[in-house]
């Protein structure tokens, strides 16, 4: 560690009490940062020597005062010491604390941040999805890292997390995470952004150092299967019974919208009749806790039905169910079975739904926003692409005109 610190204690001589005496300041540097307070003595101003930042030693009071001043910095030096040779990182707002007798230890970026995860951990599959947890943990070890590559130390003060750190960070995920997506990169900066709004909100940090940047975000193109590749992957024979399940749960997702945590979860008691006598898909959504109301399609009952008889055997679940990861892998399997090019992973059932099934087939955007259970329009846009089938039929119309 090459830190620079310093000590200094001076007296603002514009502002002595009725007795002519000052209060004499104490000032730490570090790195050109600046942490002051009283040290809580005073001195008449024509007893102190600006240049030494000493009392002079003319009066037997004074040479009691500058003892006490020596104490005081050999005690910070102490401080600082010991963080030097525990290999921590230490601010003057930090050595201030210290020396003051506050605990700064909760207040350290990988501390609040661990707690963070740890409040999550406890919620996950009720507030929060097993991803999001994962994402918090990655990003919380690419900190660490950074920390330790670009300072040399273990945390950081969460006072010392300015506009060049987050720069700083999001450099250093550029170069050191390849390949990574810019969207990836920007979550994880975000996500250290919620921290900070944490921290901000707790009034450990005094102004929030997001204040300036903004979040370059790149427009994703997503990918859907269209009518003639969805009829495809329902009617192709399955070499066995685990990707004919897989299958199965992804199809079942491409007619009802529901997402991997949604439909994982999903339960008799999300289930209801309508006054037609209908079944529907009631649901709160795990990301965003929304309502999302399905009717249930012939393709969607079907499928409930084949597994019907088996769910004992899982636990109550309505579908065989596998984890995500392996959700996604088996795809890979079904995507070179059926002689698709287009890279199947399980969220792309939702675009599905939202664009071919619903979308495509005249259903209005508003209602497939409800369906979704998406709190805003806008989000619902994000998932209207346009269709060749549709754009062609409108087309038609625009022809017929002239």
């Amino acid at each position: 560690m090459n830190d620079s610190f310093s000590i200094l204690f001076y007296i603002r001589k514009n502002k002595p009490d009725r007795n002519g005496k000052c209060t004499i300041y104490l000032r730490i540097t570090v790195n050109g940062k600046r942490a002051e307070t009283s040290v809580h003595r005073k001195v008449k101003v024509e007893d102190w020597n600006t240049g030494s930042g000493r009392a002079k030693n003319s009066k037997v009071s004074n040479r009691e005062l500058n003892r006490f001043l020596e104490d005081v910095r050999a005690r910070l030096y102490q401080i600082q010491g010991k963080c030097v040779a525990d290999g921590r990182h230490y601010s003057p707002e930090m050595i201030k604390n210290v020396f003051q007798g506050k605990s700064t230890r909760h207040k350290t970026l990988l501390l609040i941040y661990g707690n963070h995860n740890k409040e999550i951990s406890e919620l996950v599959g009720r507030e929060f999805s097993s991803g999001a947890y994962q994402r918090h943990l990655r990003t919380a070890r690419h900190l660490k890292a950074f920390i330790y590559k670009e300072y040399g130390y273990e945390d950081m003060n969460v006072k010392e997390i300015d506009l060049k750190f987050i720069n700083r960070f999001e450099h250093y995920l550029k170069t050191n995470l390849t390949p990574c997506g810019q969207n990836t990169i920007t979550k994880y900066v975000t996500n250290l952004k919620k921290i900070m709004r944490i921290s901000y909100a707790n009034d450990w940090i005094s102004k929030d150092p997001f204040y300036h940047w903004k979040a370059k975000w790149k427009k994703v193109e997503r990918d859907i299967l269209n009518e003639r590749e969805l009829k495809i992957l329902m009617e192709t024979e399955m070499p066995n019974q685990r990707l004919e399940q897989v299958r199965d749960v992804f199809v079942f997702c491409c007619f009802t919208g529901l997402s991997y945590i949604d439909v994982e979860k999903l339960s008799d008691y999300h289930f209801v009749l309508n006054m037609n006598g209908e079944k529907w898909i009631k649901i709160n959504r795990s990301k965003t806790d929304t309502k999302s109301s399905v009717p249930l399609l012939p393709v969607a009952s079907r499928i409930l039905k084949k597994y019907g008889s088996d769910i004992e055997i899982r636990d109550g679940k309505l579908l065989p169910v596998i984890s995500n990861q392996k959700l996604n892998i088996y795809l890979k399997e079904i995507a070179v079975i059926c002689n698709m090019e287009k890279k199947l992973t399980f969220h792309l059932s939702r675009h599905t739904f939202a664009t071919t099934v619903t979308l495509a087939n005249g259903v209005p955007i508003e209602s497939v926003s409800k369906m979704l259970g998406h709190s805003s329009l806008k989000t619902t846009q994000i998932y209207a692409k346009v269709i060749d089938k549709k754009l062609s039929e409108d087309m038609k119309r625009v022809a017929g005109k002239y």
